[in-house]
């Protein structure tokens, strides 16, 4: 699917009269070319239909609806969409309820005295789709990507799109449209017999304007006019189509409650009369958007884009030209790491120091390329393209031209010295020199060499080739334009890129340590690590602690924790997970780890020898063991989370709550529809969670001075504020 800026930017043709609706806030052009008065949107980048922009509209309306002369009307967008839908500045603001809101707007459509035809581009979503409906006629350009993704905010189309989208394309077509919120090209939905929603398709988006305009003056004097609202909506199986409709989305989004209102919607638009439908459609949007499922879906949305921003780096920023990479280590991790830039279309070095190892790692990137291509994920092309943009070599010479070198070899710092100061030596001047450390103080690592300006910090997270997060390291020296590149390029190679300052274990594996000494002292107290596993995910993790351990190795826990005894022998552990390694469990790579696996199979079976390791450590602690209840096990883990994840805010290490949440949303299995460990702590509310962890500091056996809450959270949960 062709993406929006890919697509041709609409050209306004000039005519005689011109000018801006209302103040200079207003973001809608008036014009009139003859008979015909257009309206285009004017809201960068995507026409967003904020209040400036409704008002606009309206203002336009009422002066061609008044002027004798117009004999009809023109809504387009300019730039490169028609309307994205909604203007995401207003999101949760007194502007976006302020009238005339968008059902009030497409109210005067279809109040309206003369024809509106909509000349529809580029792009057409959410209240833009609205909007179109509530016009008259509709002329849409090819390449136009048309959708409702309100759903994906955990939300229903609230301006009708839920009534008059089965009005125009059918009832099956348009709910499962509504309920995937996925965009479909408009040349599609114009193949679709009977189709309503398009009454004309332009020859090319150039042409568009003026075909909508020699369109408009062909109907001006039909009537009645025609209104979406008047048209029939049924479908021939009823009440049989609904409930195999409502079964099918229970089962795929159990845990968000929009997929299922959407069904509901559609059913009374195929049932009721259109005003009932429209009531009930915005009582259900209403209800929806005080759920805390999408105030967390609005979060995640907010955070991604504000990850990208970087207080005091630019958003003009030079940036540094990325044409080639280079890779130290063709493990796992260099593996992973020299796909995402195989993908996109970026030749990758891969340097290692025996050739064994470099054919292991061309070998791991061949299979999982084709068992892409087997799913049919992958043509055998671009298979084939990606796999010619792949070199390897045993000298570092061979690096000394790439733009950007990423160092991804085992977590020791006397190693990581070795590698940069050879690259030191061989990098040319201006190359991006990056580590995929994971919890290495990246000035010392940029101490190394004798350009540190250079240095950053990109921590990819296993599997590299899949997971989204991608830590952006900035250490003391680290130039903002390096910063600018690392973070542009994170997005073509489509991760969501988080910053993080220097301190030990970054952001996420400096919050994940907390959260898994608590893991540790609830098994001391009487829990199982079954009982811990499924508590959290019942709360909606991907994976509970201990079966992430076993699925990333024991052991590289064991060599935290022995470099943790020498740099903070005061940190209070769990000596459980220690014993467990001395007995060579490490996991799923030796078929033992908290759980047994059978050979070839990853299915955690609950141990008994574990079991009896965990109760043999109790007896030496002198700790009787109690019922532990799942609410304890989830506080304990998330708040953990939590008051760290204050510590590091006020450290500066992170620079906004959301890139916190940002990280265990898209990097450790977080809930979605919780929206990241510092949103759910606002949705519990800070006062609840300070007086939880005032409780846990009690616990003889847990860390008291661990449970001190952190002072920025103790003067929000004081002051009834949340996290911003």
């Amino acid at each position: 699917m062709a993406k929006a800026e890919e697509l041709p930017t609409i050209k306004i043709a000039r005519s005689f009269f011109f000018y801006r609706i209302g103040d200079n806030s207003m973001t809608a052009e008036y014009k009139v070319d003859g008979a015909i008065a257009v309206i285009t949107l004017n809201n960068p980048p995507v026409n967003g239909l904020g209040l400036s922009t409704r008002r606009g509209i309206v203002e336009g309306l009422d002066k061609a609806y008044a002027d004798p002369a117009v004999k009809a009307i023109v809504i387009t967008g300019a730039g490169k969409a028609f309307s994205g839908g909604a203007d995401i500045n207003e999101f949760g603001k007194e502007e976006a309820y302020r009238e005339p809101h968008l059902v009030s707007l497409i109210n005067s459509l279809d109040q309206g005295s003369k024809p509106v035809v909509a000349a529809i581009h580029t792009v057409c979503m959410g209240g833009g789709l609205e909007l179109a409906l509530g016009c008259n006629y509709r002329v849409a350009a090819s390449g136009t990507l048309v959708a409702l993704p309100e759903v994906k905010l955990g939300l229903l189309p609230g301006a009708g799109g839920t009534q008059r989208l089965p009005r125009v394309l059918g009832v099956e077509t348009a709910l499962n449209m509504i309920v995937s919120g996925e965009p479909v090209k408009s040349e599609l939905l114009a193949s679709i017999p009977g189709q309503k929603l398009f009454d004309k398709m332009a020859a090319s988006p150039e042409s568009l304007l003026d075909e909508a305009k020699a369109f408009a003056l062909e109907v001006a004097d039909k009537r009645p006019l025609p209104r979406v609202r008047d048209l029939p909506c049924k479908h021939p199986q009823g009440d049989a189509y609904f409930q195999f409709a409502r079964n099918m989305v229970k089962g795929m989004a159990k845990n968000y409650p929009a997929p299922a209102r959407c069904v509901d919607t559609v059913e009374n638009a195929a049932r009721k009369k259109f005003d009932e439908g429209m009531a009930l459609e915005r009582d259900a949007f209403m209800q929806l958007m005080w759920s805390p499922e999408s105030r967390a879906l609005r979060h995640l949305f907010m955070a991604e884009r504000a990850a990208s921003k970087i207080a005091d780096v630019p958003s003009d920023t030079a940036v540094r030209d990325i044409k080639t990479v280079g890779v130290i280590g063709a493990g796992t991790m260099g593996g992973g790491i020299s796909m995402n830039f195989l993908n996109a279309g970026i030749p990758v070095t891969i340097l290692e120091t025996k050739q064994e190892a470099l054919d292991r790692g061309v070998a791991t990137i061949r299979k999982n390329y084709e068992a892409q291509v087997k799913k049919g994920k992958l043509t055998q092309e671009k298979y084939d393209q990606r796999m010619a943009l792949l070199s390897t070599t045993l000298s570092y010479d061979a690096l000394k031209n790439a733009d950007l070198i990423i160092e991804a070899v085992f977590e020791e710092l006397g190693v990581k010295e070795t590698v940069f100061k050879q690259l030191d030596e061989v990098a040319k001047p201006g190359a991006i020199l990056a580590s995929n450390t994971s919890t290495l103080d990246v000035d010392k690592i940029a101490a190394f060499t004798k350009r540190p300006q250079d240095v950053v910090g990109m921590h990819f997270f296993s599997p590299a080739n899949v997971m989204k997060l991608l830590e952006v390291v900035r250490g003391k020296h680290t130039a903002k334009d390096v910063l600018a590149t690392v973070m542009k390029l994170a997005k073509k190679i489509k991760k969501t890129a988080v910053v993080s300052g220097v301190c030990d274990g970054f952001i996420g594996n400096r919050m994940i340590e907390q959260y898994s000494r608590q893991a540790g002292f609830l098994l001391d107290e009487g829990a199982t690590p079954a009982q811990v596993d499924k508590a959290i995910e019942k709360f909606g993790f991907a994976m509970g602690p201990f079966r992430m351990g076993d699925l990333a190795g024991n052991d590289i826990g064991w060599a935290i924790r022995k470099r943790r005894a020498v740099e903070r022998s005061d940190m209070k552990y769990s000596r459980t997970a220690d014993k467990l390694c001395e007995l060579g469990r490490f996991g799923q790579k030796t078929g033992a780890g908290w759980y047994d696996y059978q050979a070839g199979k990853r299915d955690a079976i609950p141990s008994e020898l574990v079991n009896q390791m965990i109760e043999s450590h109790r007896k030496e602690l002198g700790i009787t063991p109690r019922k532990i209840s799942d609410e304890e096990i989830v506080q304990r883990l998330v708040f953990a989370l939590v008051n760290e994840g204050a510590h590091i805010l006020e450290d500066g290490i992170a620079g906004k709550s959301g890139d916190i949440d940002m990280v265990y949303l898209t990097g450790y299995g977080f809930p979605i529809w919780r929206g990241g460990p510092m949103h759910y702590a606002g949705e519990v509310g800070l006062f609840n969670v300070v007086q939880a962890m005032n409780r846990f500091a009690k616990n003889p056996n847990d860390d008291a001075d661990f449970w001190q809450p952190a002072p920025l959270l103790a003067k929000l949960a004081a002051e009834g504020k949340q996290f911003s």
